[in-house]
């Protein structure tokens, strides 16, 4: 049963990010999926419930890559830091392309659609969570004020990668210089 409600997030994140949130139907994440016709609104009765869902599931997802990217990262050695977190950049404008442009048309469509704020903040709360015990763990002096400043920074890069990619993109010596300034 969690496997293909987790098959139904996933083809519904992949039609989001290749095709926006005027196409994300249920027949179409259906489809994308390859499950019955009514699967998809078996799961979910409705669009926010669609929504919640996906947010829910791209926080795992990110929270899951990002623990496998950082896992052997020492606290003691800011650069290991800033590798682990231009490798995740350079997956979530890559291999992970559908899922982050997925994120970003979320967000932008919460500008006119105020329903989905409140999913999208209280992924975003979660995000915040546990990157702030992250810098702390790297000594931030202030690591909710550092986190929020990472993460901001973060999005924008990922956002400029994904609009105007750069084939040789490598994030790795900015994120080393902000790290260097937040954790020092």
């Amino acid at each position: 049963m969690a496997r293909r409600r987790d098959q139904v997030l996933d083809a519904a994140i992949e039609v989001l990010g290749a095709e926006g949130t005027r196409r994300l139907t249920y027949q179409a994440v259906d489809s994308a999926a390859g499950v019955p016709t009514g699967t998809t609104s078996n799961y979910f009765r409705n669009r926010t419930a669609l929504i919640d869902g996906i947010v829910d599931h791209l926080q795992a997802l990110d929270r899951r890559e990002w623990e496998a990217f950082a896992a052997d990262t020492d606290p003691a050695d800011h650069g290991e830091l800033a590798d682990a977190m231009a490798a995740f950049v350079r997956h979530a404008t890559g291999p992970a392309r559908a899922r982050t442009a997925a994120r970003f048309a979320l967000f932008l469509e919460s500008s006119s659609r105020p329903e989905l704020r409140a999913p999208l903040a209280r992924g975003r709360a979660a995000v915040l969570a546990w990157s702030t015990e992250w810098v702390r763990r790297f000594g931030s002096a202030a690591p909710e004020r550092h986190s929020r400043m990472l993460l901001d920074h973060l999005d924008g890069v990922v956002l400029h990668q994904l609009a105007f990619p750069e084939e040789d993109f490598d994030p790795t010596v900015d994120l080393r210089e902000l790290l260097s300034g937040l954790l020092t």
